[in-house]
């Protein structure tokens, strides 16, 4: 089983979890708008470790260790959002699956196109 999926199956069991020892039940209990913030805190955090990457080798490893942490933080943040909203990782990948060979550009100017015919 992937990562992804037995993340999927502990944050499935930990929804309802008390959140005085979960910290997923935790999140869940104090509603959407805290679990927003912990993803724009984490997406702070990662830019910030990006941001400053430097070019000296003595410095690039730990920066890449900073960046790949940061990364797991938002990841995880996100797919406790998913979970909120009933979503599974699975729908994102199949999502992701689905754009393989379009262009970025295309893709986007479809979205584009899209909302403006609303």
């Amino acid at each position: 089983m992937n990562i992804l999926k037995k993340l999927y199956f502990i944050l499935e069991e930990r929804r309802y979890a008390a959140p005085e020892i979960s910290y997923v039940g935790n999140l869940h209990c104090k509603g959407i708008n805290k679990i927003l913030e912990k993803i724009g805190e984490e997406t702070t955090e990662l830019i910030i470790a990006a941001k400053d990457i430097s070019i000296n080798k003595k410095e690039e490893n730990k920066t890449k260790v900073e960046i790949i942490k940061e990364t797991a933080d938002l990841w995880f943040h996100s797919l406790v959002m998913l979970s909120h909203f009933y979503i599974s990782h699975q729908e994102v990948l199949d999502e992701l699956a689905k754009r393989l060979g379009i262009s970025g550009l295309e893709e986007k100017a479809s979205r584009v196109c899209l909302n403006f015919a609303k």
